[in-house]
């Protein structure tokens, strides 16, 4: 797999990780986008390939939530340098992320997790650049707040 690709796999595997909360489901979805993305090969030259791919994969995951509710995330990933606090508070950031609108979590995911644009977040998502900040700070203020209440900030 060239780098760039490989690079493409790993945030579309992210973003579906993140929306499933299922490490295997999340793989397999973003086994498949790939599959449909070269399947199509009218698109394949016609630019934005990234957003493409998460247009793809965000289908792919909502069919998987019409099809079954993932269960509760037990997947943590080891790492030897957390401490307990670190743990706890990745823990209380997934929980106040489950409060949020669907919307406002989808938009942080793309932003801080996968290190999109504002403008690829606009094309994947179809509103404007300016909606898209906007509503990105409007969700990063949500859980700055929510934290707060939780007395994690």
């Amino acid at each position: 797999m060239s780098a760039d690709i490989q690079e493409e796999y790993d945030k579309i595997y992210r973003y579906c990780y993140f929306k499933v909360g299922n490490s295997t489901l999340a793989e397999d979805l973003a086994q498949e986008t790939f599959l449909k993305y070269f399947a199509q090969n009218s698109y394949i030259e016609h630019g934005k390939k990234l957003a493409y791919l998460y247009t793809i994969a965000r289908n792919l995951c909502l069919d998987a939530f019409r099809k079954k509710q993932p269960e509760e995330l037990t997947d943590v990933i080891p790492d030897a340098e957390n401490s307990f606090e670190r743990l706890e508070l990745n823990i209380a950031i997934r929980q106040v992320l489950k409060t949020l609108p669907e919307q406002e979590r989808e938009l942080l995911l793309f932003r801080y997790v996968n290190e999109l644009s504002v403008g690829e977040i606009a094309v994947v998502t179809g509103i404007s650049r300016f909606a898209v900040y906007r509503r990105t700070n409007s969700a990063l203020a949500s859980l700055k707040a929510l934290l707060k209440e939780e007395d994690f900030l």
